[in-house]
């Protein structure tokens, strides 16, 4: 069976990094506004820039900018940016913590016979760095780094490892992006929830209405779930 497990988030924190960042953000712009009213002005500028910077440490540290550009009509200080530009370098070098109970189902599953896959989307740099800095590379037979997990990228990977619905299965914490697509397509899939969730990777309830897929509490139990 090939298994692929999501990166950040349900391998390790990673979120948590992001929000302590914007937190700091609405600190050095605390007299634009509280958090309430900049949040959705970052997060408006951050869809826009989608497109181009896709996700990751880059794509925010440039929306953080351009967010403060806006805010302050670009009467932002260079020290304001300088100080933007270092929070974006942490991001792309904060100390990877391997979840609980990665350390154990990654090598179960490999000793009965799986083969595994990293399927995370993000910057190539970025994502490649943080799987260098958790130790885990030698674990996953195929690492794969797309721009979106969407169905058309779900049905191109399918295609490309003859991945059927009975020989696949996905792992990860996001709903929007680990489960919704490929339970869509037919496939497995197994959502591990995260305490904390990007606003972007949020879905209504509505949208599970009527997807099969199953949700465990912790990793570990993805033990029990596959053979």
């Amino acid at each position: 069976m090939l298994i692929a497990f999501d990166a950040d988030d349900t391998l390790w924190p990673n979120q948590p990094h992001f929000d302590e960042v914007e937190a700091a953000f609405f600190n050095i712009l605390a007299h634009c506004g509280d958090p309430a009213t900049l949040h959705p002005q970052l997060y408006a500028v951050q869809r826009r820039n989608m497109a181009l910077y896709g996700y990751g440490a880059k794509a925010l540290t440039l929306s953080l900018i351009e967010t403060a550009i806006q805010l302050t009509n670009g009467a932002v200080t260079s020290a304001d940016i300088q100080q933007l530009l270092d929070l974006g370098k942490d991001l792309l070098r904060f100390r990877i913590e391997l979840l609980p109970g990665v350390a154990e189902v990654l090598p179960a599953l490999r000793l009965r016979g799986h083969h595994l896959m990293l399927l995370t989307k993000g910057d190539l740099f970025d994502q490649e760095s943080k799987l260098a800095r958790s130790g885990l590379g030698d674990l996953f037979d195929h690492v794969e780094v797309v721009s979106e997990k969407d169905e058309p990228t779900y049905q191109r990977l399918f295609r490309r490892h003859h991945a059927t619905p009975e020989n696949f299965v996905m792992i990860g914490n996001s709903l929007k992006s680990d489960v919704l697509p490929v339970a869509r397509l037919g496939y497995r899939a197994i959502h591990v929830p995260y305490h904390a969730t990007w606003v972007h990777e949020m879905v209504a309830d509505s949208e599970l209405v009527g997807i099969d897929f199953q949700k465990i509490s912790h990793l570990a139990e993805v033990l029990d779930l596959l053979p």
